[in-house]
């Protein structure tokens, strides 16, 4: 491009009323992906602070987002999971196994703090790509592989650790699970981070669009040369890498390496990605719409405690919150049930 047409480019791009016209299109879009939910969400948070006791005050808030992060981290990997059709019930117990190897390795081996987070976070991630190597090579279906991993690394967690918390009594590692930085907690700025990188990723790369194509239709995505086997392997090796990331943060705040770390953490990732508009069957998702489904299962988790709502009420409500999202991302998806990983048909 020439200079001139570059400064002419430049004009157009500063007319009074450009960037206005596309933040318009962007919020119209967004009210039109997510309306439903952005309804919902306003509808929680203003009887939240109409009933909750110091629902809107300022250390309830960062409360809340730094209990997001912990889920949306691993979320943004689940959502290219589920977009592509597959799922991953491991990450609990990922989450599990990566605190308790941190305890290991950095208290009892003495490794440098630094050292043993990165061998932590090689660790998960080299097992989500044995995992997904495979559900691609052997065409096993991935909640069985995941199921099986499941239990494994929970296992292997009890074992490192015998079942008792390694106290990791570090002031500089603690910041990151507690800290804060410019106000904000250290953890959801870590989010805000990779929620920007796994949006280019998904939106931007012919990697994302490989995603999309797989969980649209992975026969035609193979015919069409797209390189089915090695996107599913690496799409397992993120959630192992996320779930290495969160695991640490978690171990972090906790100040100690805990086996018993992430029960039932998977069913909130997976939550939040389907709350946030993700099909079930493949083909359908986003970032925003993860980060959205996210705040609200934060939210209301966040207002039944206040409210004092019994703790096996709340795992009432986050069920039947499961299974209407389920349902609507069935509604939406006709012929889902022909399709993504509840289908036991073999796909190349």
């Amino acid at each position: 491009m020439s200079e001139g047409n570059a400064a002419v480019s430049a004009r157009e791009l500063v007319k009074p009323g450009v960037f206005g016209m596309r933040s318009a299109r962007y919020v119209t879009d967004l009210v039109s992906e997510h309306g439903g939910l952005l309804a919902a969400l306003a509808a929680l948070i203003v009887i939240s602070v109409l009933f909750a006791p110091h629902f809107a005050s300022v250390a309830n808030i960062l409360d809340i987002l730094r209990q997001m992060a912990f889920t949306g981290i691993i979320g943004l990997g689940m959502t290219l999971v589920i977009i592509a059709g597959e799922i991953d019930i491991s990450v609990g117990s990922a989450v599990a196994f990566a605190s308790a190897l941190f305890g290991v390795v950095a208290v009892n081996w003495g490794w440098p703090f630094p050292v043993a987070a990165a061998g932590v976070l090689l660790a998960t991630t080299v097992i989500g790509l044995c995992a997904g190597a495979v559900r691609a090579i052997f065409g096993v279906p991935s909640f069985i592989v995941t199921l099986a991993l499941f239990s494994a690394l929970k296992g292997g967690a009890l074992l490192l650790t015998d079942a008792i918390p390694i106290p990791i009594l570090d002031d500089n590692f603690n910041w990151w699970g507690t800290g804060a930085f410019m106000g904000l907690p250290v953890p959801a700025l870590i989010l805000a981070i990779l929620f920007v990188i796994f949006s280019v990723i998904a939106n931007r790369t012919s990697f994302g669009r490989s995603v999309y194509t797989i969980g649209g239709n992975a026969e035609a995505a193979y015919l069409s040369g797209v390189p089915v086997a090695a996107v599913r392997t690496v799409l397992f090796g993120l959630t192992g890498f996320l779930a290495g990331v969160s695991g640490l943060l978690q171990t972090s705040r906790l100040a100690a390496g805990n086996a018993g770390m992430g029960v039932g953490l998977e069913f909130a990732v997976i939550t939040a990605v389907i709350v946030g508009g993700a099909s079930l069957f493949g083909g359908k998702g986003s970032m925003l719409g993860t980060m959205l489904g996210g705040l609200f299962i934060a939210v209301l988790n966040n207002a039944m405690v206040l409210f004092g709502v019994n703790t096996y009420a709340q795992y009432v409500a986050n069920g039947l919150v499961v299974l209407l999202a389920v349902l609507i991302s069935a509604l939406r998806s006709p012929g889902g049930a022909e399709s993504g990983f509840l289908s036991i048909r073999r796909q190349r």
